[in-house]
């Protein structure tokens, strides 16, 4: 079997996958955030490993005598945080890619040429969610003249990296997260010189990009693992649950929906003219290929405003989806620019809006709002890929809210297309350890295009409504974007 754990920002999840690429186990370990003050998001590096080892602990003990022949990674992406070289040892908080402390030194680039020279090289947008003025603000409080740093005492990297440190002790990371640092140019598939002396971080105290397939090492560093157990496949989440829907095919256009959402496909043509919105990135390196560039649009509040509007309401996300079912389709919207828009607009000083309601207005229609906000984003950012790449023939979805049927209907009819909800909601574990069984043999990537084919063939969701009824709804949703904008922070 695979054990394939998925660190993600509010749990870490651990399944067990058999040859025959069946989930036979689960196991999941919560994560918790904290605030301590305007725009900073931190996670404590110690309890992200606990949850990483008990989650790990907690599915093999359910399922004694488990052979396990590999471990794969998904990380969460972007975060960041640093260590002590020699000992793995965390010697500052991780900043969440929904930090933003970098808002200031990103707006001093965007004023001047930088900003178009980062987009170029990186084909990221010039915005506070990448690693890049994060790991400079970490440095600037451990490390202010860089001598720890440039003298190798000190790695900064992203969740991928550290793990890495502390399952196997290899100093690495995998080339799909190191593309969300904004440290790297996607030409090279090296670090960029210039991009390291814009923002302060020497090159140094990054770890070594890696292919998605390693080497790592053996899994060692983790509790209950048999000695020499390979670390065979690293992925960021995201990434991962997109070669769970293609099987490392193009033409699939995936939207996870999490904390917040991000939409994905393979690009076989990344050159110029691509729509405002759209980000480039590598998916994943497999062995002896070129890495393999994807398309991507990230959406900043998505699971974030249900768990928002369910907290308001004084339920949770589960009560909060049956009170949303009892209201009709209004005029009411919430943009959810709670830290600013993300795709298609990245707007970070566009602010959270409730509009269209009325004093009558119950609390169900409040409900449905938080829901169709997560609906209405993800449809938006589907128009920049068909512009892009052609309209895909299905949108594929996986997350926690994809169980949702009530938002894969709203989100069928407003994409005008089938939703195809991928068999098992951690689709991003999955997509880790289907690589991860690949390098290992266990299975050939021509099972995996047809396993894939078949998971999703009997879960679409049609659409139901027409063209008149997708418009109006669409320019009710653009015109409370529009007063978003216009309030600015």
């Amino acid at each position: 079997m695979i054990l394939a754990l998925d660190q993600g920002t509010s749990s870490t999840k651990a399944l067990l996958v058999d040859a025959g690429g069946a989930v036979r186990g689960t196991a999941a370990r919560p994560l918790s955030q904290s605030h301590p003050g305007p725009g900073r998001v931190e996670q404590d590096p110690r309890e992200l490993w606990a949850s990483v080892a008990g989650a790990a602990a907690d599915v093999l003990a359910a399922h004694p005598g488990a052979g396990i022949a590999g471990v794969a990674l998904s990380t969460q992406r972007e975060s960041v945080l640093a260590w002590e070289t020699a000992t793995g040892e965390p010697l500052s908080p991780l900043l969440s890619w929904q930090d933003r402390r970098g808002a200031a030194h990103c707006a001093q680039l965007a004023a001047g040429d930088e900003a178009r020279q980062v987009t170029a090289r990186t084909g990221l947008p010039m915005d506070p969610m990448f690693s890049a003025t994060k790991a400079a603000a970490l440095l600037d409080e451990l490390d202010p003249g860089r001598r720890a740093c440039r003298s190798g005492r000190i790695r900064v990297g992203t969740v991928d990296a550290w793990l890495l440190r502390r399952i196997t002790g290899c100093d690495a990371t995998e080339l799909g997260n190191a593309s969300r640092t904004q440290l790297l140019d996607l030409g090279t598939g090296t670090y960029s010189p210039y991009l390291l002396d814009l923002f302060g971080v020497p090159r140094a105290a990054l770890p070594e990009p890696t292919a998605s397939t390693g080497p790592f090492g053996s899994a060692d560093g983790l509790p209950g693992i048999r000695t020499g157990t390979p670390l065979a496949a690293v992925l960021a989440d995201s990434h991962a649950a997109l070669f769970a829907h293609s099987a490392g095919r193009t033409g699939v256009v995936k939207a996870t929906y999490g904390s917040g959402s991000s939409v994905m496909a393979l690009a076989p043509d990344t050159g110029e003219g691509l729509p405002d919105g759209l980000a480039r990135t590598v998916a994943w390196q497999l062995p002896g290929e070129r890495p393999a560039l994807a398309l991507e649009a990230n959406i900043a509040a998505s699971g974030t405003a249900v768990r928002w509007a369910a907290q308001l309401l004084g339920t949770d996300e589960g009560g909060l989806a049956a009170l949303a079912d009892e209201a009709g389709d209004s005029t009411a919207a919430l943009v959810p620019a709670f830290e600013g828009l993300g795709a298609p607009y990245w707007d970070r000083q566009a602010v959270a809006v409730l509009s269209g309601f009325t004093q009558a207005a119950p609390r169900a229609a409040l409900a449905r709002a938080a829901i169709e906000s997560v609906a209405f984003q993800i449809a938006e950012t589907v128009a920049l890929f068909d512009r892009a790449l052609g309209p895909a023939p299905a949108l594929h979805a996986d997350g926690g809210a994809s169980a949702n049927t009530t938002l894969m209907q709203l989100q069928a009819d407003l994409c005008a297309r089938p939703v195809r909800v991928g068999p098992h909601p951690e689709s991003s574990a999955l997509g880790a350890a289907h690589l991860a069984g690949l390098g290992l043999g266990l299975w050939t990537a021509k099972e995996l295009e047809l396993r894939a084919d078949e998971a999703t063939a009997a879960t679409a969701v049609s659409p139901r409504r027409g063209a008149d009824w997708r418009r109006e709804r669409l320019t009710h949703w653009r015109d409370a974007v529009r007063r978003s904008r216009l309030a600015r922070t």
